[in-house]
């Protein structure tokens, strides 16, 4: 049986190139890049260049600006914590949304244990932050407002913006987590308009264990360890040398694919959601139609556990999600999904598809036609459910 993984959101695949461009590191780039001989020279030489390729895919205007951390969870710590502590003197607030991620979330709960306080807005319906809303919740003593850029559960993008020009009016450094966006649709981070961006390399078919900041030149952050100087003084440790070559070079084929990979990725979540009525009756589509990310399709189907179908789907060899990879296991309902008002019982039936360079029009027929069996069999012992 082959397998159809339609679960891009939780892990990738490596791209052929990022494996060459690390395999052939293996024998070559394995000096430290601190050290001042010729294998550290070397070393320090493939880190600039693979920095040089991550600014280039965001527009960062200077490659310092780039932190490499090692993962999508750090940058999200170093930028909240890290702006936290290093604003403590000039107050104790800061303003997020009720739809973050875990690394957001948590980060927050642990500054609030060290008394800090946080305020988190609503989104509408579609999964949408009211800039208006932000703009509201600012206070004098407001040293921080961290927003997503793009859901991770439904693929609702934010209007992020229009939130930096209300922080940029207030003198309020914004944070962007762009783990799930980046290298999948354009991000010039000049015309975001964000103070610190975090992003992780396996998103956009990079090594998992690496990640990076985009810190704004003259945006003070502090760092979470203590050591040596590397990262700029940013992040101290001898950086992870063979994933940040396998980062820069996933970057790079970012760059030249961006299009490519949105336009193949849009034509398939097209065809799933025209197509997907023939193979279930009762489903709501969540987050923003229009504004949205293309590869992530979010579908709730009534009367059913999402667990159950994905389970069953598992069994014919289709892999697919139910929410976010870090909050898989719990029991509890999205919190995404309640913040959109949606009930209960529909939050517990969502299923997440996300598309890879990969897959093709046959993968998504076979995901509607093992979804409808599976649907079919569920629903007759569903106690929820009356025809």
């Amino acid at each position: 049986m082959d397998l159809v993984y339609l679960d891009h959101m939780s892990l990738n695949p490596i791209l052929p190139e990022v494996r060459k461009a690390m395999a052939d590191a293996l024998n070559q780039e394995w000096g430290n890049p601190s050290s001042q001989h010729r294998l550290g020279e070397k070393a320090a030489e493939a880190i600039a260049n693979a920095r040089q390729s991550v600014a280039d895919l965001i527009g960062a205007r200077f490659p310092r600006e780039v932190v490499f951390t090692s993962c999508g969870t750090e940058s999200v710590n170093q930028a909240i914590k890290g702006t936290a502590w290093a604003r403590q003197d000039k107050g104790n607030h800061i303003v997020t949304t009720n739809i973050e991620h875990n690394a957001v979330i948590r980060s927050l709960r642990r500054l609030k244990q060290m008394g800090f306080s946080v305020t988190s807005v609503p989104v509408d319906k579609l999964g949408r932050v009211n800039p208006a809303t932000v703009a509201r919740a600012i206070r004098p003593e407001t040293i921080l407002v961290s927003v997503m850029h793009a859901n991770n559960e439904i693929g609702t993008i934010e209007p992020v913006e229009e939130i930096a020009r209300v922080c940029r009016e207030k003198k309020v450094p914004l944070h962007v987590d762009a783990v799930d966006s980046m290298g999948h649709v354009p991000i010039n981070v000049e015309e975001l308009g964000a103070d610190l961006v975090s992003f992780a390399a396996n998103p956009f078919y990079g090594p998992t264990g690496v990640g990076g900041l985009y810190i704004r030149r003259g945006t003070t952050v502090w760092p979470l360890l203590d050591g040596g100087v590397q990262e700029n003084r940013n992040r101290a440790g001898t950086e992870n040398l063979l994933g940040i070559i396998g980062m820069g070079a996933a970057a790079a084929a970012a760059s030249r694919d961006l299009e490519k990979r949105m336009a193949h990725a849009r034509s398939l979540r097209d065809l799933l959601l025209a197509k997907l009525p023939e193979y279930v009756e009762e489903f709501v589509v969540n987050g923003d139609p229009d504004n949205c990310l293309p590869y992530l399709a979010s579908v709730s189907v009534r009367h059913l556990e999402g667990e159950s179908v994905m389970l069953m789907l598992d069994e014919e060899g289709v892999e697919v999600s139910t929410r976010s990879a870090c909050a898989s296991g719990s029991l509890r309902a999205s919190h995404v999904l309640l913040s959109t008002g949606m009930e209960f019982a529909d939050a517990q039936g969502t299923l997440v598809v996300t598309f890879g360079p990969g897959n093709t029009e046959a993968d998504v027929f076979r995901f509607l036609e093992t979804l409808g069996s599976a649907v079919k069999t569920l629903l007759e012992i569903s106690p929820l459910y009356k025809k």
